[in-house]
């Protein structure tokens, strides 16, 4: 799996970061997304997947990969 961000999107609304702590924080000044690792280990899948289905600006994506 691949992350990537569409910061522009954020809303600063911290679901990513409540679903997946390990992988998404927030900048202290705006509360924008900040990504902590963009191809993050197969245990952290579920609660990455969960992040982007919870974010109401849909500025998280992901890019599965075959294999």
């Amino acid at each position: 799996m691949k992350i990537t961000l569409d910061e522009a999107k954020c809303c600063a609304a911290g679901q990513c970061v409540l679903a997946a702590p390990d992988v998404f924080d927030q900048r202290d000044d705006d509360g924008i997304v900040v990504l902590l690792d963009d191809a993050p280990p197969a245990d952290q899948y579920a609660a990455v997947r969960e992040a982007a289905q919870l974010c109401p600006a849909a500025a998280i994506v992901l890019h599965e990969q075959e294999g």
